[in-house]
């Protein structure tokens, strides 16, 4: 006798044909009260990774390589922002950083439960937001190298730069933050999937931040190049040095694979929870944990503090401009005055 589909169906008590409860195509084989359940009552010898968050476990040595890397970083970022004082850069790698071992502590839960959707949610948020705390503190850097070589060469004023990037990072922040906290909170699908899109917008808007960051030093490296003539020479010897030089390739290196790795997670997180990108253990490693991994490396070898040599703080500008220059001009004429021009005599 003839079987149509159904009736094979309903003969199949398993899916891929281990003793394991399993789903494929939106439907359940074996214990359907798992099916449902499985965030809280599946662990690996109920259930087949199908009902997992992810169709692969994720690799315990790979990940807590990346942790370990991540917290060394940490510890390295704290010495030396407090050797140089670079506090505001200290604060955005810290928080990006502190992000990153969180997160890829979440993925070793993981490791041991691939169902849970808290140590999903720890992983998803805490590295989908971390880096936008790396890109903060790579657009402080721009503003001070402007300074150095001379704030006439750029198109734009120091402060314009922080402004702009710093705001943008912001945004992008927000929307990230926001679509990771509807995501964690929601009950149904649609709900999860709208926080997701918000993410996905935030990340795409961070992935533009990026790009045209990178565009305005490449305007401003060109200026720098035609205006040799024009250069700061007060700090000559700082922009001649050859480890200030490789600082300006690792800051070029940080915001390269740190879009690169916004691009991926782009692509990753519009394709779905279920899609091929998301469910790529290699690729992620790849695209997400090494290209991070080089930024921080990058940013820690290659600290502002050190590639400054030390003027990081020389190389500060002043947001109120036209107080600053009020304040020049008001102490030109006190030392110009009579009464100024016979102290400093006597």
């Amino acid at each position: 006798m003839a079987l149509n589909n159904s009736h094979l169906d309903a003969l199949t008590p398993f899916w891929p044909g281990m003793n394991l409860t399993s789903q494929h195509d939106g439907k359940c084989y074996g214990n359907v009260t798992l099916c449902e359940n499985s965030d809280v009552l599946c662990t690996l010898s109920l259930c087949d990774l199908t009902l997992a968050h992810f169709t692969y476990l994720p690799s315990l040595g790979g990940n807590a390589f990346f942790a370990t890397l991540f917290g060394l970083c940490i510890i390295a970022q704290v010495g030396l922002g407090a050797k140089y004082k670079t506090w505001g850069y200290l604060i955005a790698a810290c928080f990006g950083l502190v992000g990153e071992v969180i997160g890829y502590v979440g993925r070793i839960m993981m490791h041991s439960n691939p169902f849970s959707k808290n140590n999903f949610l720890i992983y998803l948020v805490c590295l989908t937001i971390a880096p936008a705390f790396l890109s903060a503190g790579i657009y402080l850097c721009l503003a001070r190298i402007v300074v150095v070589y001379g704030e006439h060469i750029s198109r734009f004023p120091p402060r314009v730069y922080t402004i702009l990037f710093c705001t943008c990072d912001f945004i992008s922040l927000l929307l990230q933050a926001i679509g990771g906290a509807i995501a964690s909170t929601a009950n149904d699908a649609n709900t999860t999937q709208m926080g997701i899109n918000i993410m996905i917008a935030g990340l795409a808007f961070q992935v533009f931040s990026l790009a045209l960051f990178g565009l305005l030093c490449g305007d401003f490296a060109l200026r720098v190049r035609q205006n040799r003539s024009g250069w700061n020479m007060h700090n000559g010897m700082l922009f001649r040095s050859i480890i200030f030089k490789t600082f300006l390739w690792g800051l070029g290196a940080t915001t390269l694979t740190i879009f690169i790795r916004s691009c991926f997670r782009v692509a990753e997180l519009s394709g779905g929870f279920h899609g091929p990108l998301a469910n790529n253990q290699p690729t992620f490693m790849a695209l997400e944990g090494a290209m991070v991994g080089t930024a921080c490396l990058c940013s820690t070898i290659l600290h502002p503090g050190i590639g400054f040599r030390g003027t990081w703080h020389d190389a500060d500008f002043n947001f109120f401009r036209q107080k600053k220059v009020n304040n020049e001009v008001d102490n030109k004429s006190v030392r110009s005055s009579p009464s100024t021009q016979t102290t400093e005599a006597i």
